[in-house]
């Protein structure tokens, strides 16, 4: 294999764990530059748990303290003390451990990194992407804007966690969004599982009459 060919392989395996934390673990991509490993409770084939409390956003090197592409901060929005708890689905568990597995983490803990041990740029992730959906998608989506950014997998992740059925309350906590901007967002794909809570909301109520639900309602205001 030709040395450029090689260092891109390399690069592109390195890559996969930045897209992997955005869409199954619904990061924000500056998350997932920050990520340490010490940060990160992991068990492999069961469901772990990532702690998001720095970010490492693009700001070129005029604007960081040291010089560098990528700035050190805190969460989005929030004080520099604060701290995500997010849940992680076994697959992106495993994607974490043989990564780690095979490129070891940086002098700082980070896991994420380009070839050369540094931050990503989001440039180079933005072409990966790219010529990934080439592969993955039909010649018609490709020019569609569908899935067009890296940011579209955080979206995709919040958009399957509602679709399984976890509250919304809870996906807007695990995400780092509030209750509002995930309604206003996401509203279409919340609405359309009205049908589906109906039918919950009929299992609860199958043979139930007026006087049981006003029972019931009393039961659990004295209790």
């Amino acid at each position: 294999m030709h040395p450029r060919n090689a260092t891109q392989a390399t690069h592109t395996r390195q890559g996969r764990l930045f897209f992997a934390l955005v869409m199954f673990g619904g990061l924000r991509p500056e998350e997932a530059l920050g990520l340490v490993r010490a940060d990160c409770t992991l068990q492999r084939g069961e469901w772990g748990q990532v702690k998001a409390r720095r970010t490492k956003p693009t700001a070129g090197k005029r604007w960081t303290d040291t010089g560098e592409i990528h700035d050190n901060r805190g969460l989005k929005g929030r004080d520099d003390s604060e701290v995500r708890l997010v849940p992680i689905p076994p697959i992106l568990v495993d994607i974490i451990l043989a990564h780690i597995g095979e490129f070891g983490v940086t002098e700082d803990g980070r896991i994420v990194t380009n070839e050369r041990g540094g931050v990503p740029v989001s440039s180079t992730l933005s072409r990966a992407w790219k010529e990934a959906r080439k592969f993955a998608l039909t010649p018609k989506q490709v020019v569609s804007p569908l899935a067009k950014t890296p940011y579209s997998g955080r979206h995709a992740a919040l958009s399957i966690q509602l679709s399984a059925g976890v509250d919304p309350a809870d996906v807007a906590r695990r995400a780092g969004n509030s209750i509002g901007v995930l309604l206003r967002v996401y509203a279409k794909l919340i609405a359309g599982r009205d049908e589906i809570n109906n039918r919950k909301i009929d299992r609860v109520l199958e043979g139930a009459t007026y006087f049981d639900a006003i029972s019931a309602k009393e039961e659990q205001a004295e209790s």
